[in-house]
């Protein structure tokens, strides 16, 4: 029982790398390039947070997506791991956390962090709430 158990939560952690893998492909390259499609990622009642905003439902997030400068995003860290529970238990739900850097416009790029719950839709891959957040760099040469 146990082993069986192991395996399993083994077969959803290895479904949730590959599954990370190729939603992030296609979430990154819908962002820089296909922005008008972004929305198509993301339920109806979806909630994305951005550098602080709360901006909730696709139409909006949508909108919010379109309303910034162009981007190019390379992807240089990725961790996934599946979320399960009774709340979960009849819907396949993966946590997906990303690193690496931005550019947005000419500016100089930054690195960012993104967090990601997904959930299977049919077919699809759906996000329920996306958070993402550009890093500063702390100003270490302050003295107290």
């Amino acid at each position: 029982m146990i082993i069986e158990m192991e395996q399993d939560l083994k077969a959803k952690i290895d479904q949730a790398c590959r599954t990370a893998e190729e939603f992030t492909k296609l979430y990154y390259e819908s962002l820089d390039k296909r922005r008008y499609l972004i929305s198509r990622m993301y339920m109806d009642s979806a909630t994305l947070i951005w550098n602080g905003n709360g901006v909730t439902g696709k139409d909006n997030i949508q909108k919010f997506w379109t309303d910034l400068p162009s981007s190019e995003h390379s992807v240089h860290t990725l961790d996934a791991q599946p979320i399960t529970g009774p709340e979960v238990a009849n819907q396949l739900t993966f946590l997906v956390k990303v690193g690496g850097q931005v550019k947005y416009d000419d500016k100089n790029s930054k690195p960012f962090n993104q967090t990601f719950l997904i959930t299977a839709m049919g077919d699809k891959w759906k996000i329920v709430s996306d958070c993402f957040r550009a890093q500063e760099l702390l100003d270490n040469n302050t003295t107290s």
